[in-house]
């Protein structure tokens, strides 16, 4: 840490946020200001899918209470607005892979059990050939290097092309994503850790958990970057 400043002496940048010089190497090309306002989320929220609720005393939200999701717990690190969500926008959207280092560190801290292996959600090939990568794979490789766990890249596919999410609501994206992924049968009897960068509605890693669990997964917990406020 000490040779950052000498460092940024030498290769000078600025913070894609505010523009103010980057001047910690660790969380490069972010500066500390930014960094430090990412707020961790620790309101109350579902003890299994982790959506945010108005009182610590929910336990289970209500849509787990009716149907028990396929993975076994959701971590999230903050909520997805400020600069949080501006960051994953300058990763997912304008192609800054190198904020994946620092953003998959905000992920170190969740309380993850061990797993054997790191499973990101995949992207369809059309739209893997379009961005030319996989936000979730960037962050899943830091994540299992971390961990000292496998990366299982190609555990699950998108084998169905899908309207984007975001130009979906609700239940639609449910029904959106269904059936959209197939899993390998290489994931029999493996605990996994299911990596994604934003949590909406939670249709997607509903779908990519349903289908390890069909492939033989013996568990799936998931981790994201982020996670939407439910709207009122």
């Amino acid at each position: 840490m000490f040779l950052s400043p000498f460092l940024n002496l030498l290769f000078p940048s600025r913070c894609p946020l505010c523009t103010l010089p980057s001047d910690l190497r660790h969380y490069n090309p972010l500066c500390a200001a930014c960094w430090n306002r990412m707020e961790r989320y620790t309101g109350p929220a579902c003890t299994l899918c982790g959506l945010p609720t108005d009182s610590p005393r929910t336990g289970l939200c209500e849509s787990c209470l009716r149907s028990v999701p396929p993975f076994s717990g959701l971590h999230y690190y903050g909520i997805y607005e400020g600069p949080l969500r501006e960051a994953i926008h300058l990763l997912k959207f304008s192609g800054l892979k190198r904020l994946s280092g620092p953003l998959s560190s905000l992920l170190h801290d969740l309380p993850i059990p061990e797993v054997d292996g790191v499973v990101p959600v995949p992207l369809h090939r059309k739209k893997l050939k379009h961005r030319e990568f996989n936000q979730s794979a960037l962050l899943g490789r830091h994540l299992a290097r971390h961990r000292k766990t496998r990366l299982l890249i190609d555990a699950i596919e998108k084998v169905r092309e899908t309207p984007d999410q975001t130009e979906v609501t609700g239940k639609e994206r449910f029904a959106n994503i269904r059936g959209a992924f197939y899993a390998s049968s290489k994931v029999r009897g493996l605990r996994l850790l299911l990596v994604d960068d934003v949590i909406t509605t939670g249709a997607t890693v509903h779908a990519c958990a349903k289908a390890l669990v069909k492939a033989g997964a013996q568990e799936v917990v998931v981790a994201a970057l982020a996670r939407s406020m439910p709207r009122r």
